[in-house]
């Protein structure tokens, strides 16, 4: 079958010319047409939740923080899984959605089971804030402010250095979303 094709494209060489011009000028046209993203979104709907906890271990966190947070979002509409990380004195939970869910109405969701459990949460925790919405083309970057070893700078200093110098300077660079300072002691001024 191929060979009788092949013969027959020799002898019809006129007619296989002006149907390849054809197909290229329709391709063509239908290609500038054709929606196209440069960096498409490779990932369903995700919402992040970050909740800071300071001076709790990983395991307390993980107990009294990141698991009725995980309970709660579990039984969302549209949720196809719930992952964690947590770490000293911080958790992030992200919730995934199934494909084609309108991110703001996720997060909506997300929000709406986070007043429920804030409840059950340990009550000198700050309350859970959602990520900003980002893609997975988005890069994330950790940066740390260190003390040099003997120096009597104090955790409390490099934590207001970063909440009111660092984080306010990286928020002015055009393309950042969000910069969330954890760790460290945070400056506090109480009334009495």
């Amino acid at each position: 079958m191929i060979d009788g094709i092949i013969k027959w494209s020799l002898r019809n060489q006129f007619v296989v010319i002006v149907a390849a011009v054809v197909l290229m000028v329709w391709g063509a046209i239908e290609g500038s047409r054709m929606p196209v993203e440069v960096f498409p979104n490779l990932t369903a709907p995700t919402v992040t939740v970050v909740v800071e906890a300071h001076g709790m271990a990983p395991e307390e966190i993980e107990n009294q923080v990141t698991f009725p947070i995980e309970t709660s979002l579990n039984g969302a509409p549209g949720v196809r899984r719930v992952r964690s990380k947590t770490g000293i004195g911080y958790t992030v939970i992200s919730a995934d959605f199934k494909w084609g869910k309108n991110l703001y109405r996720a997060r909506q969701i997300v929000s709406e089971r986070l007043q429920q459990v804030r409840g059950s949460l340990p009550p000198d925790i700050e309350p859970p804030t959602l990520a900003p919405m980002t893609s997975v083309m988005g890069e994330i970057m950790f940066v740390a402010l260190t003390a040099e070893e003997g120096s009597d700078v104090s955790p409390r200093a490099l934590r207001t250095e970063a909440d009111w110098t660092v984080k306010r300077r990286l928020q002015s660079v055009t393309g950042v979303s969000n910069v969330i300072p954890i760790g460290g002691e945070m400056k506090q001024f109480q009334i009495v």
